[in-house]
């Protein structure tokens, strides 16, 4: 029985690590192909025409400073440890959400707690789960006191699907757009014009009409393409480092945001909405 016991947990142990590398893999043409591409254009939506640049480069390593805490902070503070912790037994998003919350507290206008609802495997899932704090229970009876809250907590569920909607819809066209707007460098201008639109609109068709068959897949199919995407980008940027300035690791301080926002003051402020780009 030991023995066996010992077979199947390695076996286990084999299959998990199996799925953690194929979930990583599929991980790479789906979201880091997203992150990775767009830092390229937050310098140019930064730097608006009143800012400009000094001999010391000062300006440069804020931004810089900017984007890599950013994207360090943002994933790290807000992913690891607050989103990838809320989850309805696995199932994530907002209506997930919201169905967990409706599920343990009456604050849905339908009835959800039917019998019925307690045959479902994921009710059942919630057995195990800790008991409430006194801040949960607080929270529970002021939601279930009140309509208004109640309300206002499934307009936000509503909001937040729309913003997930709208930023889907939004970021490849954006991102599309700015890749095939690369063309201009190799074709004149009457030309150009002629191209940038009809070609950015066959991507999309294309990229969309692959969705139904599944994030694993598409997934799959694009990872190959990020991996050799990054592994360029990368080469590209030791390069330039070590020819051009290998001083640049200076701006992994965040003492070059301070300078940059106080050097730049209110234009400086009001480009900071260009440095969010680098995580859309």
């Amino acid at each position: 029985m030991d023995l066996e016991t010992g077979v199947y947990q390695n076996r286990v142990k084999k299959d998990s690590w199996k799925t953690v590398l194929t979930l990583a893999y599929q991980s790479l043409g789906v979201v880091y192909g997203d992150l990775s591409i767009s830092p390229l254009y937050v310098y140019k939506s930064t730097f608006a025409e009143d800012i400009e640049h000094s001999e010391t480069n000062e300006e440069i390593y804020g931004v810089l400073s900017f984007v890599f805490w950013t994207l360090t902070l943002v994933p790290l503070l807000k992913y690891v440890f607050i989103v990838l912790r809320a989850d309805d037994n696995g199932e994530g998003g907002t209506f997930a959400l919201y169905s967990l919350i409706c599920r343990h507290a009456r604050v849905n206008s339908l009835p959800n707690c039917q019998l019925a609802d307690a045959e479902l495997s994921s009710y059942k899932k919630d057995i195990n789960s800790p008991s409430p704090t006194i801040f949960g229970s607080g929270l529970k009876s002021t939601l279930e006191k009140h309509r208004v809250l109640q309300k206002c907590l499934l307009v936000l569920a509503l909001i937040g699907t729309c913003m997930v909607i709208g930023d889907g819809v939004l970021t490849p066209a954006i991102s599309v757009f700015s890749a095939v707007s690369g063309v201009e460098l190799a074709m004149s201008k009457e030309h150009h014009k002629y191209v940038e639109v009809p070609v950015a609109c066959i991507i999309l068709i294309g990229l969309f009409s692959l969705q139904h068959y599944g994030t694993h897949r598409v997934g799959f199919f694009f990872a190959p393409v990020v991996i050799m995407w990054l592994f360029c980008i990368s080469a590209i940027g030791v390069y330039n480092i070590f020819f051009w300035n290998p001083h640049v690791y200076q701006a992994l301080s965040p003492y070059y945001m301070y300078k940059f926002l106080k050097k730049t003051q209110r234009s400086g402020w009001m480009s900071l909405g260009g440095i969010l780009l680098c995580i859309t």
